[in-house]
């Protein structure tokens, strides 16, 4: 888009503005060197990991797709895996993860596909709030939810945002261009039948990229909706898929299908491999219980909780009183801190968002905090 010359007094009113209150935030609050680097090159080698979100890429009236520029320290992922994103929602850091939903890129950009969840911070954020340009705090790839490189006959049991991670592998195996898909050496031992299940067809995420797939041979898909077919009895996949048991299933979605499933799968002596989603939330409160070296610590919303524990008897690491910064960095396994000087609330839920590190010399327990020691 071309910038006319009535638009730039804006734009550079706009920047100068911001470049004051950086400035004026920056001689308020004691910095290192590393945090006006982390101003000028966010993504550098050796800072933090971060990304940049570069489009938004709308898939349903709820769900878009998130591309991201890592920062130089990323180091790759394998598809079918996810990786943790950490956004500040209101002065709230919330770290969520999500399947990355390609394979390898050219252009080193990753992306996920969020769905919009009601009452969802981060999903309603991310799908719905956030523009290009936004900087994210990420983790490295994680998950053991992959495909053998050796092949196989498999089938694909997704519903809803549950196709994310598996459209991951598929786009990996069989990539989609204006020509039609690609058929790629490392594809040619896999035979895969996706079976995938939506609430209806318009909000089946990903749909005409399955379509193109099984219209061109390299899937079978087997699509399910709710308005149309009713909820999926996992017992009516020995008649959808017949040669069913000489076949690996991964499962991905609700924990009532995969529960269901597994139930489905022992009985049958089925080989099957899930991957689970969670909407836990834990919610922040001034003080509580800190929990650290199997002790259980009451403590205030304004006491360190370095202090705290040190209070109370607890040896924890830090360097902080001979002028070695981060030597306090430890784990929060789970629960809530704030950051004494922002106000910012981390949390961290074990199965969600996996452990955060935290400084212990500047956050206080804010409702709950569990520790690793």
């Amino acid at each position: 888009m071309s910038t006319t010359a009535s638009d730039r007094p804006t734009s550079l009113g706009a920047t100068l503005r911001k470049g004051i209150r950086q400035v004026a935030e920056m001689a308020a609050t004691p910095l290192v060197p590393e945090d006006f680097l982390d101003l000028l090159a966010p993504l550098r080698a050796g800072a933090d990991l971060r990304g940049r979100i570069v489009e938004i890429q709308p898939e349903t009236p709820d769900a878009a797709t998130i591309l991201i520029q890592p920062g130089k320290d990323w180091r790759g992922h394998i598809p079918g895996q996810y990786l943790r994103i950490g956004v500040d929602v209101d002065g709230v850091r919330q770290w969520r993860a999500y399947s990355l939903t390609h394979g390898p890129r050219n252009d080193g950009l990753i992306s996920v596909t969020v769905k919009a969840v009601p009452d969802g911070l981060v999903s309603g954020y991310l799908v719905h709030r956030t523009e290009p340009g936004t900087l994210v705090h990420l983790d490295q790839a994680a998950g053991d939810f992959v495909l053998p490189t050796r092949g196989g006959k498999f089938l694909m049991v997704t519903a809803g945002s549950g196709i994310t991670p598996v459209i991951g592998m598929l786009r990996n195996l069989f990539p989609v261009t204006d020509s039609g898909v690609l058929r790629l050496p490392r594809s040619a031992d896999f035979d895969i039948v996706v079976v995938h299940v939506a609430p209806s067809q318009p909000e089946s995420i990903f749909l005409q990229n399955l379509q193109s797939l099984d219209a061109d041979g390299a899937i079978k898909l087997i699509a399910r909706y709710d308005d149309t077919h009713g909820i999926l009895d996992v017992n009516d996949l020995d008649t959808l898929v017949p040669d069913l048991s000489d076949r690996i299933t991964f499962a991905c979605g609700p924990a009532g299908l995969l529960d269901a499933l597994e139930q489905h799968h022992i009985e049958r002596g089925l080989e099957l491999q899930v991957e689970k989603f969670r909407t836990a939330r834990v919610e922040p409160g001034d003080g509580g219980t800190l929990t650290v070296a199997g002790h259980q610590i009451e403590t205030d919303g304004e006491t360190t909780i370095l202090d705290a524990a040190e209070s109370a008897g607890v040896l924890m690491k830090s360097g902080c009183r001979m002028g070695i910064c981060f030597g306090c960095v430890v784990p929060l396994e789970e629960g809530a801190v704030r950051d004494l000087r922002n106000g910012e609330v981390t949390i961290a839920d074990p199965e969600e968002s996996g452990s955060v590190a935290i400084q212990t010399c500047v956050t206080a327990v804010a409702g709950s905090a569990r520790l690793s020691s």
